[in-house]
């Protein structure tokens, strides 16, 4: 063999090996991540708003290279809004179809039984909605929150009660998981400041009249009042406190006041609501001069905002959705710190992380608690949602008192 002929041998040997390494590479299998959906059923708008949240983390993801060079590949099933459903779901995701990672079902009534499963598969599970913080603290260690805790979520508007000088408060609320968490952390959060809980009591899920509940609370001449709500029930409690003639001087729900068909639905009842928001798009427009650097807390929330719009034109954008979108991001960066999918070093990850996301500071106790996101209080003012509290975000102030019914148009 000449030469030249022996040179282009070793070339050959030389450049093979990485060639066949990048064919390997190319061959690797997707990393499966599973997860229940509450596509259809009473949750399903804010369920496909996380859903839309995981759908787009995973293509960024998959478009910067995936993870430990493998693509991502998001197997998503419909729970129907229905608990044991989701349980079964992820019983086959885990045991049968062997999915590598798994991220939450929609809210804190889905995930409570599914953590059984995830302590019981030594499976780590990041739920970007779960707020209740009985279920993260029960002992599993292996459920991890985003959200702040529902405990907290009517904090803000405790606050702004207390500040107005306001001196009583009554608080109705669902009777389950969620909403009686949010009842009891209001409770002592309104003590604490001072306020007077004047009435207090839970309906039953699915309940649709609320006629007998609201007249009772407005027995107790409440100055204000706090609903733990879901979507459904927050339309309808602000709909009948319109026709029972109920004036507190401070009304806020939870969950539902911030999407846009709260407003669509209720018009100008919606006007002075107050409602908490784990997150809200405006962080990305907050004006120039704002008391915290928004980029640095919220990383990446522009582009996730405009990658939303594009992806999903017409589409709601809520904080269910960048809670999924982050809940995600979570998953995706403990991978790459364990540089493995073995479970229990995914797990010892995310308790060591403390990172900001497009949804805010991401850090958990030991039990998987949150502990570093905050939340804002928003109002609806004059068909815009006006974030109210706390100061340093708030571009606006509150509307208050609220006026009566009969001085509304």
């Amino acid at each position: 063999m000449s030469k030249f002929g022996k040179a282009l041998v070793a070339i050959v040997m030389i450049i093979a090996p990485p060639i066949a390494l990048i064919a390997v590479a190319q061959a690797q299998p997707q990393i499966r991540i599973g997860a229940s959906a509450s596509k259809t059923g009473t949750y399903a708008a804010l369920g496909q708003n996380q859903l839309r949240g995981y759908e787009l983390c995973v293509k960024h993801t998959n478009e910067k290279g995936g993870l430990l060079g493998r693509k991502l590949e998001l197997v998503a099933e419909d729970d129907q809004s229905q608990p044991a459903t989701a349980v079964r779901i992820y019983e086959r995701l885990i045991t049968q179809d062997k999915v590598d990672l798994v991220l939450g079902p929609y809210g804190s009534p889905m995930t409570a039984p599914v953590a059984d499963l995830t302590k019981r598969y030594r499976t780590p599970m990041v739920a970007p909605t779960l707020g209740t913080a009985s279920v993260v603290k029960e002992g599993r260690g292996y459920i991890f929150q985003v959200y702040s805790p529902s405990e907290v979520y009517l904090e803000g508007f405790i606050e702004l009660v207390a500040r107005h000088g306001l001196k009583t408060i009554a608080l109705i609320g669902e009777d389950s998981l969620f909403p009686q968490a949010a009842v009891k952390g209001a409770t002592e959060l309104a003590r604490k400041r001072g306020l007077q809980v004047v009435f207090t009591e839970a309906y039953p899920r699915g309940n649709t009249d609320f006629s007998a509940i609201l007249s009772r609370a407005r027995a107790a001449a409440p100055d204000a009042l706090g609903a733990a709500t879901f979507f459904e029930d927050a339309v309808a409690i602000t709909r009948q406190m319109k026709e029972l003639d109920l004036n507190p001087r401070m009304y806020a729900a939870t969950v539902g006041v911030g999407q846009p068909e709260f407003y669509k639905l209720l018009g100008k009842s919606a006007e002075f609501v107050y409602g908490p928001s784990q997150w809200e798009p405006e962080f990305v427009t907050i004006r120039a001069g704002g008391l915290i650097p928004i980029a640095r807390q919220y990383p990446g929330a522009r582009e996730f905002v405009e990658a939303h719009s594009r992806e999903y034109p017409g589409a709601d954008l809520s904080y269910q959705t960048a809670a999924g979108y982050a809940g995600c991001q979570v998953l995706a960066e403990a991978v790459k710190r364990a540089g493995s999918l073995d479970r229990e070093k995914v797990r010892d990850a995310i308790l060591k992380l403390d990172f900001n996301t497009v949804f805010g500071a991401f850090k958990v106790d030991a039990n998987g608690l949150q502990i570093a996101h905050k939340m804002v209080t928003i109002q609806w003012q004059d068909g815009k949602r006006v974030i109210v509290w706390p100061e340093e975000l708030a571009p606006g102030k509150p509307r208050f008192p609220t006026p009566p019914w009969s001085q509304r148009q």
